[in-house]
């Protein structure tokens, strides 16, 4: 039997042209500048990134490069649980639309998902913050 989870859709414009938003975000290693609420650290092994999370150590690993904006990337918790987190970056004007979809894993209450929608939220804040503001001389 197939399960359909409840999902939420977050998205936030962003002021930068879709590859430079896309490289950007490509480029794990920014992870814990842009997710402080997903990455508090992170460090490579093999084709995964193994990823500091409020959940402990998790393995995260994104599919290939490609011209369409596709983020998508896997997140494997220490349990041995596996999700797909779906990242988009979409051409909006001269700017991005940055679109991140979550979904209510078995388990996970409507108070637990309401608060890592907040906590997704707030890092798309920081993503639009890195990008449009002072952070973006460093990329």
């Amino acid at each position: 039997m197939t399960y359909v989870y409840p999902s939420k859709t977050l998205s936030i414009t962003v002021e930068s042209p879709p590859k430079e938003v896309y490289e950007y975000i490509f480029a794990v290693v920014h992870f814990p500048e842009w997710a402080p609420c997903f990455c508090k650290s992170i460090r490579q092994s093999g084709d995964d990134w193994l990823v500091e999370a409020p959940e402990g150590l998790v393995k995260v690993r994104f599919v290939e490069r490609n011209e369409f904006g596709v983020l998508d990337h896997s997140v494997k918790l220490e349990s041995g649980q596996e999700m797909m987190i779906p990242l988009r970056v979409i051409p909006n004007g001269r700017g991005s639309e940055v679109v991140f979809t979550l979904y209510q894993q078995p388990g996970v209450t409507d108070d637990m998902f309401a608060k890592d929608a907040g906590m997704v939220e707030s890092d798309l804040r920081n993503l639009k913050t890195v990008l449009e503001g002072a952070g973006k001389k460093r990329l």
